[in-house]
C-alpha cells in the first residue's frame, strides 16, 4: 500500500482580522476546512491580545476544526501573545520553539515532528523579518541541524513553510532553495503570488520541502473568502514519501 500524502497549508492570517477590518477567526478556520488540509501553519496569530478581544485565535481556530495546535509567541507583552502555530488532527510527537536572530520586531520559528501512517514528518513553520540581512540570518540559522532535520539521530523528512517576507529573486529565497525544493515550482503549475490577498503581486509564503518527499501539487487559494479573510492568501501542497 503506497504512503499517504498530506495536505499542509500556510497562512499568514494577520491577527483574523481581513480585509473588510472585521476581526473572525471563524473565516479563517472556513478557508482551512475548505482546503481539507491535514496540517496547517499560522503566522501573525494572536493570542490573549486586548487589540483582537482577549481571544486565544490558535486555539479558537484549531478547536473549529477539531484539531490540536502548538502555539509560539515570537513576541510577549505580559499575558499578551503573537506569533506562529502548527494545528493539526494528526499525532504529534516532539515539539520546539524558538527565537531567532532579529534586528527589528522578535522573530521566531516552531517545529512540530507529525505522525503520517507510520512515518515521520518534519514542520517547521516561521515568519521571517523585514530587513535583507535579518531575513539571511534567520534562514540561516533555520537550515542548519536542529531546526532542519529535527533531534532524532535519523534525519527526519522536512517541510520549512511561512511567510519568508522574501521573493524568489532575493537572497533569503536563494538560500533555502539551494537545499530545498519550492513546491511551487516543483507542483507543475506557474507560480503564483500570495501577497497582498485582493491583487496579488508578491509570492512572499513559501513551502519548501526536503529530497525525500515528492509534491504532488501546490496551490495557492485565491476565492471570495480567501481575498477577503487576511491581507496574504494561503498557500497549500499535497505532499508524499519518496
Amino acid at each position: 500500500m503506497p504512503d499517504k500524502s498530506i495536505k499542509l497549508l500556510t497562512y499568514n492570517v494577520h491577527s483574523c482580522i481581513g480585509g473588510d477590518r472585521k476581526l473572525d477567526p471563524g473565516r479563517i478556520a472556513s478557508v482551512i476546512a475548505e482546503a481539507e488540509a491535514d496540517i496547517v501553519a499560522l503566522q501573525e496569530v494572536d493570542v490573549l491580545r486586548r487589540r483582537t478581544g482577549g481571544v486565544d485565535q490558535a486555539h479558537a481556530i484549531a478547536s473549529l476544526l477539531k484539531m490540536q495546535a502548538h502555539f509560539h509567541p515570537a513576541l510577549s507583552i505580559a499575558e499578551e501573545q503573537y506569533g506562529d502555530a502548527i494545528i493539526t488532527s494528526l499525532p504529534t510527537g516532539a515539539v520546539k520553539a524558538g527565537p531567532l536572530p532579529s534586528i527589528g520586531e522578535q522573530r521566531g520559528a516552531i517545529s512540530v515532528e507529525i505522525l503520517v501512517g507510520n512515518r515521520k514528518l518534519l514542520v517547521v513553520n516561521t515568519h521571517l523579518g523585514l530587513r535583507g540581512r535579518e531575513r539571511i540570518r534567520q534562514m540561516t540559522t533555520l537550515l542548519n541541524p536542529g531546526w532542519l532535520r529535527g533531534t532524532a539521530d535519523e534525519p527526519l523528512p522536512t517541510i520549512l513553510c511561512g511567510d519568508f517576507n522574501a521573493i524568489p529573486s532575493s537572497a533569503t529565497y536563494r538560500l533555502a532553495a539551494r537545499s530545498l525544493k519550492d513546491v511551487q515550482l516543483a507542483g507543475g503549475a506557474a507560480p503564483r503570488a500570495t501577497f497582498p490577498s485582493r491583487y496579488p503581486l508578491m509570492r512572499l509564503d513559501h513551502i519548501f520541502v526536503t529530497d525525500d518527499l515528492i509534491v504532488k501539487k501546490a496551490a495557492v487559494l485565491e476565492n471570495r473568502l480567501t481575498r477577503i479573510a487576511s491581507d496574504h492568501l494561503p498557500l497549500l501542497a499535497e505532499i508524499g514519501f519518496a
